[in-house]
């Protein structure tokens, strides 16, 4: 970054990025993002999580502006600014191909905050115990912005997707695979996000380390990887900070953001 290009919003993803591999925000991270805040940068979280998946974050961090749902959702306070959906009619033909390959797969359906699921372990679930249980027996009534399926075999997936002509979403090192509409994504939430703030998207400076944060960090004015990031994100990035484990994000904000770049 240089003092032509200063940062004025704070773009993180959550696992694996500003977490540590515990699912912890340790109080030093929290410190320097208060001080950044401080300095009037902003903070803003873009995750695949849906929101209610994000909400106990959420609440820890307080962000100016919540990108959620792999995009597909921008909150900004209780204000939602920002939702990318598919039909209702897409959504419930893409549940009938999941099931038509799988009929007991377990699937969960996120339209706004709220998030449909057809498991029985609802209340055991640490990220979604706040979902609904739906069992898909009657066509639903509401325009998803994003559907996941736990699959054996990427294949399966990547056919529906292709049917559907919607856009796969895979994570790492997890058999579940989301399907949202072919405008979503966490670039077309921070161009929306940019023009509704006025933060120019050259003044973000961006936190990834999976596949799904490969655009945000080659679009945004500084893109930086942690130090446990894949390779491809790493290769994109235009700096590698710290692992998560080591505060990576608090490292990168604390000589950039806070002191200023070390000669």
């Amino acid at each position: 970054m240089s003092e032509k290009t200063p940062c004025k919003l704070i773009l993180t993803d959550l696992d694996h990025t500003l977490l540590r591999s515990d699912g912890s925000v340790s109080e030093h991270t929290l410190d320097v993002l208060a001080e950044c805040r401080r300095n009037g940068i902003k903070l803003a979280i873009a995750t695949a999580r849906y929101w209610i998946g994000a909400e106990r974050y959420i609440d820890l961090l307080k962000p100016d502006y919540e990108i959620t749902t792999d995009g597909a959702l921008i909150h900004a306070g209780e204000e939602c600014i920002y939702s990318c959906s598919f039909s209702e009619d897409e959504t419930n033909h893409i549940l009938q191909e999941i099931f038509a390959v799988r009929p007991e797969a377990e699937v969960t359906v996120a339209s706004g905050k709220t998030v449909l699921w057809n498991s029985l372990h609802i209340a055991e679930s640490a990220r979604l115990f706040k979902a609904v249980y739906c069992d898909y027996k009657e066509p639903l009534t509401c325009c998803a912005n994003k559907l996941a399926v736990e699959f054996e075999k990427k294949e399966y997936a990547e056919k529906i997707a292709e049917k559907m002509d919607c856009k796969l979403q895979c994570f790492r090192n997890e058999n579940w695979y989301a399907f949202l509409p072919k405008e979503a994504g966490k670039v077309q939430a921070i161009e929306a996000l940019s023009k509704w703030s006025g933060i120019s998207i050259s003044e973000i400076v961006a936190f990834g380390d999976d596949q799904n944060d490969i655009e945000m960090l080659r679009t945004c004015g500084t893109g930086v990887a942690v130090g446990n990031a894949i390779p491809a994100v790493k290769d994109v990035s235009d700096y590698v900070t710290k692992t998560n484990d080591e505060d990576g994000v608090a490292a990168f904000l604390q000589q950039w953001c806070v002191r200023g770049p070390k000669a």
